[in-house]
């Protein structure tokens, strides 16, 4: 009898793996990781991260400063210490560090301090925050690697700096490129960040 119903309660979860994969459902990664970088307004820096094969999630928040729980009023304010800046879960079977490294500088200005594109404020202010001490030295590399390719005359001013508590931001700021297109399209034109990235990046390829 135990065997049977052993029998019977594999054959249930190979059927519902089954109805799973024919419903288009990927089964959950064996490992996930969390990646943290701000690029100025975390609109367009999620809208970016969204695209990439292996990231799970991206949420827009605050982190770096000093107040607890901060909303979006006291954070564009000023004072806070906090950046806007995106969370990123991915699976490190698809998609490595390094290459989100590699994304993250092709989608700011690494020359601007306190500001990007047309927000300025320490709010806005590029910065990279790690995960432990392995996405630390491969951040810090990139950067050593980015100042030694000879490719900027100015300093390159993005922070790398341990990750601290990160407070999810309102939910209307969330998925905002999907909720709300034309006016994400029209704010992301208006602000000149693609020009922008294009004078220091070149055209991009995908």
């Amino acid at each position: 009898m135990m065997v049977r119903r052993s029998i019977a309660g594999l054959s249930l979860f190979a059927a519902l793996a089954i109805a799973g994969a024919a419903y288009g459902q990927s089964p959950a990664p064996a490992k996930t990781e969390k990646a943290t970088f701000a690029g100025g307004c975390f609109w367009c820096v999620e809208a970016d991260f969204d695209k990439v094969e292996g990231v799970i999630s991206t949420t827009s928040g605050y982190i770096g400063g000093k107040t607890a729980k901060p909303d979006y009023r006291q954070v564009s304010s000023g004072g806070t210490g906090h950046a806007e800046a995106v969370e990123i879960v991915f699976d490190p079977a698809k998609v490595s560090y390094e290459k989100l490294l590699q994304v993250f500088w092709r989608n700011i200005d690494p020359v601007a301090k306190d500001r990007q594109f047309c927000d300025s404020g320490d709010m806005y202010r590029s910065a990279i925050f790690s995960h432990g001490n392995e996405q630390r030295a491969l951040a810090e590399k990139s950067k050593k690697d980015l100042e030694a390719s000879g490719q900027f005359t100015q300093p390159i001013v993005t922070e790398i700096a341990a990750a601290s508590t990160f407070y999810p931001a309102e939910d209307y700021h969330q998925d905002y490129h999907q909720k709300n297109p034309r006016k994400y399209s029209f704010y992301r034109w208006n602000c000149g960040r693609d020009q922008r990235l294009e004078q220091i990046w070149g055209k991009k390829t995908n």
